[in-house]
């Protein structure tokens, strides 16, 4: 690699936001734990992703089962993860690195995927 193309790659990264590289970063580390990126999954394929949990919310509703949704984030794109009856699972926290395996589907555009099987892993 020649000297202008490395200049040119630490000009590129120091001119970046800080949100960019830190989904850089993100994708990288879903790929080092074997996670196919969430901007790739296929509606209806059984799918393991890796990925940032940014958000953790209880959704219970009148006359239904409570619902702990998890917004997953890898870099490429969010993912919901939505697990039926649960109001907590212990570890699932905001800042937390999982690893979760399960059928996706789209729901309004979002890949979803319901009671996904999951590894809470070190960071990226």
């Amino acid at each position: 690699m020649s000297l202008r193309t490395r200049v040119g790659q630490v000009a590129g990264r120091l001119t970046r936001s800080e949100t960019a590289l830190e989904q850089d970063e993100l994708e990288q580390a879903a790929r080092r734990h074997g996670g196919v990126p969430i901007g790739q999954t296929i509606d209806r394929s059984v799918t393991c992703c890796a990925g940032t949990v940014r958000c953790v919310s209880l959704r219970p509703r009148s006359g239904e089962v409570p619902a702990l949704v998890v917004d997953l984030d890898d870099g490429t794109r969010t993912m919901n993860l939505i697990w039926l009856g649960r109001r907590r699972i212990g570890g699932i926290e905001p800042g937390v690195y999982l690893k979760v395996r399960g059928r996706v589907t789209f729901r309004k555009g979002v890949p979803t995927i319901f009671n996904p099987a999951y590894e809470i892993k070190p960071g990226p």
